[in-house]
């Protein structure tokens, strides 16, 4: 999705409070402007390209799927009703989801419609205002407590849902329901299947990764298996853009059949085993650009990926007493930040 073909063509915001005990819906669409069309694409786009999301499908169960699937331009009204009406069912028999406005928008990115459902958690801000007391002019401190998201954050709840085929990309933060710590936004709302996105198969893999080392290698070992196992990763997100968990297995643990297994068991809890992992956002990667290295005696170290490859920039040695030392070499220019 491009962020600039998106058209924003109808919009409608409920107020979803549950300190009121009732959703308050509009009857109406509201006249936007270009400025809001640009704040509500801002975070469509970041919905849609962000690695954090994931890629559902409704159950045919699902309510809210019934509704779309015989979806009219002229329901748009009635349908974000219905859907703010059952989200605030949920919400309102669990106290730790928080209140928002419900912004419902329906537009087009090139030949495609979708219908956004967009959950504004609500935040408080201090501002100024002022009064008149008697002959003189008193300015206040305020503060308001239903403030939408910037531009710059992420919503935590949101989904955008193609209707051609009722796909759905989708954000959701776990919440206390019943007790339980639950994904409701997909399990409760929409009622869809939720599977793991990008960002979080990279976590997996990689805390996965790290974990098989340290149980199976000593200290420096580890240390230095694990660097050798980011620049792999590293080396096939930029060559190509991702990789197949098991292929991944073969470099990383390449003659090692005990961490291999290990690692192997590890990704069948998730059914990873033969999954891709294709982040496509730069902050999801850019962690794997440099090896971060902290010393026990508190030195940090940043080197750059490239020049970790190159053994005429960077050297590790093992010294007779089992300690490990960072060669630095072939600095033209030293500099010093404060």
């Amino acid at each position: 999705m491009v962020k600039e073909e998106i058209r924003i063509e109808r919009v409608i915001i409920h107020i979803l409070d549950a300190t009121v005990g009732m959703p308050v819906l509009s009857d109406t669409e509201i006249d936007f402007g270009s400025d809001f069309a640009d704040f509500l694409k801002e975070h469509i786009y970041k919905i849609a390209s962000g690695d954090d999301s994931k890629q559902c499908r409704f159950y045919e169960e699902s309510e809210i799927f019934t509704m779309l699937e015989e979806y009219r331009e002229e329901d748009f009204v009635k349908i974000s009703k219905e859907i703010a009406e059952s989200l605030y069912s949920i919400m309102n028999s669990n106290v730790e989801i928080p209140s928002a406005d419900l912004v419902v928008v329906y537009f087009r990115d090139r030949d495609d419609r979708y219908l956004g459902i967009l959950k504004m958690n609500l935040r408080s801000e201090y501002t100024h205002r002022t009064a008149t007391v008697g002959e003189e002019n008193v300015n206040e401190i305020v503060k308001f407590k239903a403030i939408f998201p910037s531009e710059s954050q992420k919503l935590t709840e949101a989904a955008i849902i193609r209707m051609s085929d009722c796909s759905i990309r989708l954000i959701e933060k776990k919440y206390e329901v019943n007790g339980e710590k639950t994904n409701y936004f997909s399990y409760l709302f929409l009622k869809c299947n939720s599977s793991l996105s990008p960002k979080t198969k990279l976590s997996i893999v990689t805390k996965a990764i790290e974990h098989v080392q340290k149980d199976n290698l000593d200290e420096y070992t580890a240390c230095e298996a694990h660097m050798k196992a980011k620049s792999i990763i590293q080396e096939e997100l930029e060559k190509n853009g991702g990789f197949v968990v098991e292929d991944l297995a073969d470099r990383v643990f390449e003659g090692d059949l005990t961490m291999r297994n290990d690692f192997q068991e590890k990704m069948e809890k998730y059914d990873m085993v033969k999954q891709e992992v294709v982040p496509q956002n730069e902050n999801t990667i850019r962690k794997y650009q440099k090896q971060c290295l902290y010393t026990d005696t508190g030195i940090e170290i940043k080197i750059p990926m490239d020049q970790y490859k190159d053994t005429k920039s960077v050297e590790f040695l093992t010294n007779d007493d089992g300690t490990v030392s960072v060669l630095i070499k072939n600095i033209g220019h030293l500099m010093a930040k404060y």
